[in-house]
């Protein structure tokens, strides 16, 4: 006699786990996180693009991997934006300036002129970003010398990062246009040092210590008052 065995009516269901409840604290970290901020306004505009039902934790996940692509040096994905942005951009200008070709009213013409123009402008400066992605500019450093009026020369290259031949060539072009003046005061005048003392007063001292008696020959013959007739 074949037995059955009896199932039950009510099997038991896998338990859930639900995640825990987050605090101000990790709400308020979230908020801050730009991969979270960037797929929020994702969510929001594009709908009319791939449909409501865009899975935003897919989106931060793939915003973290291109962080991190940008962080080791890769910039394909920012190149491919700024090209994408560009060729958009374009293609508005085209769209607009045709429209504006079929104004009948010179208000509307304006319009659709003002606006096409506007998208070809944020085209080109999207293409300047790219070529200054792709092709960073190179800072140029200029040394230099500023000359003062007369035998004075104030040079900058002795500031950090300048030359030392090109500092030491103009140090030695300012010693070689000094005065002839100059000179003098290397001369031997009676100074303790050898040097001619500008600022304090030389020692007064007599310039002929031996004056001889004039000779008799070069005397008066008459004395003064001898010989003229006065009684």
């Amino acid at each position: 006699m074949a037995t059955t065995k009896k199932t039950s009516k009510n099997p038991t269901k896998p338990e859930t786990v639900n995640p825990p409840a987050l605090t101000p604290a990790d709400r308020a970290r979230m908020a801050l996180m730009p991969s979270i901020n960037s797929a929020a306004v994702m969510e929001s505009y594009q709908g009319n693009v791939m449909g409501k039902d865009t899975d935003m934790n897919s989106m931060v996940m793939l915003l973290k991997d291109t962080f991190t692509e940008v962080k080791g040096g890769d910039l394909y994905t920012l190149e491919a934006m700024l090209v994408g942005q560009a060729t958009a951009l374009q293609t508005i200008f085209t769209s607009l300036a045709r429209r504006a070709q079929v104004q009948q009213s010179q208000r509307n013409l304006e319009a659709f002129l003002g606006l096409a123009l506007k998208a070809q402008a944020q085209s080109r400066a999207t293409i300047s970003a790219l070529v200054d992605l792709k092709y960073p500019r190179q800072a140029t450093f200029v040394k230099q010398a500023n000359i003062a009026n007369g035998p004075q020369q104030v040079n900058n290259g002795g500031a950090a990062g300048a030359d030392s031949d090109q500092y030491a060539q103009a140090h030695t072009h300012a010693e070689k246009s000094a005065p002839e003046r100059n000179k003098l005061l290397e001369a031997d005048h009676g100074q303790p040092g050898g040097r001619m003392d500008t600022r304090a007063a030389q020692a007064a001292e007599r310039s002929h210590q031996t004056v001889e008696t004039m000779a008799t020959v070069h005397r008066a013959k008459k004395r003064r008052g001898q010989g003229c007739g006065i009684g």
